[in-house]
């Protein structure tokens, strides 16, 4: 069964039941094997979606060997975390269609995203509008991207919960803090529980999760979803195991069944 269409639908089904985890996969840096692999492992675990993309080294080539080779092995909806708008799959099940809200260059805000939208169209993939701020350190994605990195700290908690609110604003579904791919630290507890007090769309947390216990914080702030992407590359199954159960204990038990409907 296809999930093409549907993903949001999934996604909020999920949210529904409680929190989500995604496992996020690098086309550029990780091979179709060894992502087949993960993702295999992160559905058996409970991941919920995988997300595949990175800040550069992506082409089409490389993400559509990647993404059929994980619908194939999993059925889990995958969905595209584009890097600009020429290296799109018609494979992948929805794309974030987001804006980094915090760039200086119109480029990631506005531009690749008008040059993309045809592409979707013609393609029939779905679109998931999503607000994408990034959060110091910012790592590779901050630096690509022209970031003007929201500080850590109280005034940078203050920042990011107005970045979601303008998100929410703009009519998006959902806002996504981002640290960045090896970041020391997570996205802190402060600027997690500073923006589900000000937006009332769903909070993505990314970049730097490492211990159950970081995820654990995370979800007690509010955060909604969390996505992680080396730590199985980095610390082994075990380490990705025990930041997805961290995820699943916030799930309702009864509505299990419907959070994980079938791909």
């Amino acid at each position: 069964m296809t999930m093409k269409g549907r993903v949001w639908e999934h996604l909020e089904d999920c949210l529904t039941a409680g929190k989500v985890h995604m496992t996020l996969l690098d086309p550029a840096s990780v091979s179709p094997r060894v992502g087949i692999e993960i993702a295999q492992r992160a559905k058996d675990m409970g991941t919920h979606a995988v997300m595949v993309g990175g800040s550069t080294g992506v082409t089409t080539e490389n993400l559509d060997t990647l993404v059929q080779g994980i619908k194939h092995a999993t059925g889990l909806p995958v969905i595209h975390f584009p890097n600009h708008g020429g290296a799109i799959s018609p494979h992948v099940d929805a794309i974030w269609f987001m804006s980094l809200m915090n760039s200086r260059n119109p480029r990631f805000i506005t531009r690749e995203q008008m040059l993309g939208a045809p592409v979707l169209k013609a393609l029939g993939i779905e679109p998931i509008a999503l607000g994408y701020v990034i959060v110091a350190p910012g790592m590779t994605v901050g630096r690509v991207s022209d970031a003007e990195v929201v500080p850590r700290g109280p005034d940078g908690a203050d920042i990011a919960a107005a970045y979601a609110l303008a998100a929410e604003y703009f009519g998006m579904r959902l806002v996504y803090l981002e640290a960045g791919s090896g970041a020391d630290e997570p996205v802190p507890t402060g600027h997690v529980r500073a923006v589900k007090n000000q937006a009332s769309i769903p909070c993505i947390a990314g970049g730097g999760i490492r211990e159950p216990g970081q995820a654990r914080a995370l979800l007690d702030a509010g955060a909604d979803i969390l996505v992680t992407g080396s730590i199985a590359e980095e610390r082994g199954y075990e380490a990705l195991g025990q930041i997805i159960r961290a995820v699943r204990e916030h799930e309702d038990p009864p509505a299990r069944g419907a959070a994980m409907r079938p791909a």
